[in-house]
């Protein structure tokens, strides 16, 4: 039975808790029993938090006893990302130098999933403060393993997060994206990962008292991901909204007007005509066909706007603030964590204020030009990554293979200077990896792009949860 239990959506969780089917408790203790079995081998799950999961599941059998309504999530099991606090538990970054900073409140998001019933179970692993690369390696908890393959990463940096829903031990996770951070690990790891508009969840990344500088205030967004488009749906509507505690979040209802048309769907199988894997193009190939059989107007287009200025200018604005602080920062980083930051800053040098504020203007043009571009074509279908998963730690072998990867991600890179929303979901298997696409909507349509991405996973399927492989 309990088997059964941790390979459920998380919609058929709550429903079966709420039911009475199985007791919040059971439920747990399935999802516990899984992550015994399978942890050791991929290690995503860095901080379990198994007796107070026991508490709170037991708490929500208690409510339900009591005749009290249970939320959305009732019951439901998650993992939360290193960056993100939950109360009473370290939010360590990965980092030794943070391994003691306790949480005093859970951020807003957690909050929110708690408030809806679900049970944080443990943090998730990632590259330690983000900045050390893109596979999920940290300094206090090492490597974490694709459970499709071992020889490849299963991404970052919420890759934790992708690897434990993959592998069955929880059915959400809650991770961030600045630049694919939630999507290249759903696309790797063969699940699903929604990475929100700019304002659309609530969020607080202060390291200490003082919050982030500007670009860090804009790019970085929090983001769930699944096994189900369904239930990224799920948790959506549960995280979507405005919150005191964060002033960047808007009252903006989570699902917009019906289209009054068929709705126009831009293809860029190859962003920038800088190469794409056939590999990759074949899954936006086939994503595409899904698309048109549900409906959709698909045409390929020559490419989004401004690609090359959004690269250009977000490496520029990035590295400029990462520079005021990289001398503290860089000895955090640990042995060779350094070399990413590094590489990117030999490519597009910091740069003074004069010049930095005019780049913010640049932005304000690069997303006008986006804006207009989406009333066109609401959505935009496309690669995650357009070379296949590669080797763990690759992009700090040397500074070629770091361009390469920074180049794969650059429809990630681009859309999340943009703000604008984007839905991750897996199109099939080759060679034994899985792969996926993403689809990218006007800022707030959330709801197109999860409408749109149900279409593609309806036609090619669901492809976890997996036991891990060599």
């Amino acid at each position: 039975m309990r088997d059964a239990l941790w390979k459920m959506t998380a919609r058929a969780q709550a429903a079966a808790v709420r039911t009475g089917e199985v007791s919040a408790v059971e439920l747990v203790e399935a999802h516990l029993e899984r992550i015994a079995e399978v942890n050791p081998a991929v290690n995503a799950v860095t901080q379990l938090l198994a007796e107070r999961a026991r508490g709170e599941a037991a708490e929500v059998d208690r409510g339900r006893a009591a005749g009290a309504e249970l939320g959305p999530l009732a019951g439901v099991p998650f993992t939360v990302k290193e960056t993100t606090a939950i109360e009473g538990v370290p939010t360590t970054y990965g980092v030794e130098h943070f391994r003691d900073f306790v949480a005093h409140s859970d951020a807003p998001p957690v909050a929110r999933l708690r408030a809806a019933g679900g049970i944080p179970v443990g943090h998730s692993n990632m590259p330690t403060l983000i900045l050390a690369g893109i596979h999920t390696r940290s300094e206090l908890f090492g490597d974490t393993v694709n459970p499709w393959s071992a020889a490849v990463t299963p991404g970052g940096s919420s890759g934790g997060d992708g690897a434990a829903v993959a592998s069955g031990m929880a059915p959400l996770g809650l991770g961030n994206d600045s630049g694919g951070s939630v999507r290249i690990p759903a696309s790797f790891c063969g699940v699903a990962g929604l990475k929100p508009t700019y304002g659309r969840f609530a969020a607080d990344h202060r390291i200490g008292p003082d919050d982030p500088s500007l670009a860090a205030q804009f790019l970085v967004v929090d983001g769930p991901l699944a096994r189900t488009v369904d239930d990224l749906r799920l948790a959506y509507e549960v995280l979507a909204g405005a919150d005191p505690r964060d002033p960047r979040a808007v009252p903006v209802p989570p699902y917009g007007a019906p289209p009054g048309r068929r709705l126009k769907v831009a293809m860029v199988a190859d962003p920038g005509g800088g190469g794409v894997h056939p590999a990759v193009r074949r899954a936006v190939e086939s994503a595409a066909d899904a698309l048109r059989d549900a409906g959709y107007e698909v045409r390929e287009v020559a490419d989004v706007p401004r690609l090359d200025d959004a690269l250009d200018v977000y490496a520029r604005m990035t590295l400029t603030e990462f520079a005021t602080t990289w001398p503290a920062v860089k000895p955090l980083l640990g042995e060779g964590g350094h070399r990413y930051v590094e590489w990117g800053m030999a490519r597009a040098a910091p740069v003074e204020l004069p010049e930095y504020l005019r780049l913010t203007g640049v932005r304000l043009g690069i997303q006008r030009d986006w804006a207009a571009f989406l009333d066109e074509y609401p959505l935009v279908l496309g690669p995650v990554f357009t070379d296949p998963p590669f080797a763990p730690g690759e992009e700090l072998r040397d500074e070629e293979s770091h361009r390469r990867v920074q180049h794969a991600m650059r429809l990630c890179t681009a859309t999340s200077f943009v703000g604008v929303p984007a839905v991750a979901v897996p199109t099939g298997v080759a060679d034994g990896l899985p792969y996926g696409v993403q689809l990218i909507g006007r800022s707030y349509r959330e709801d197109l792009c999860l409408a749109a991405a149900e279409a593609v996973e309806r036609r090619l399927g669901v492809r976890t949860p997996i036991d891990p492989r060599p």
